[in-house]
């Protein structure tokens, strides 16, 4: 069995975290939560890296909201600093899980 070190370091780096940002946005540039982070990118990165460093970020509170399509739907969504974590988390833990899942996934 393979030993992997360091997870927690390489998610916070800041390359990390622009990276991630990088990949959450794509196709969100023109909502206004993600322009809102936009507007002070650099600030908002490096903030998320302090908190994430000393161990003192939380995961804020969802928002609620209805879709319908075709049958309504209650769906609840991160913040946008929330789901830059979620992506640079996904991008250190992926290649190493990815590998051991089976080919076909079914949900119900």
């Amino acid at each position: 069995m393979k030993i992997y070190r360091n997870f927690f370091s390489q998610m916070i780096e800041p390359c990390a975290l622009f990276l991630a940002w990088e990949k959450f946005r794509k196709g969100k540039r023109h909502r206004k939560d993600v322009a809102r982070f936009d507007w002070e990118l650099e600030q908002n990165i490096f903030e998320l890296h302090r908190e994430l460093s000393s161990k003192t970020y939380h995961h804020s509170a969802y928002s609620g909201f209805y879709i319908t399509d075709p049958k309504q739907r209650h769906i609840h969504k991160a913040m946008v600093r929330d789901r830059v974590v979620h992506h640079a988390v996904f991008q250190v833990l992926n290649p190493i899980f990815e590998p051991t899942f089976i080919a076909n996934s079914f949900s119900c």
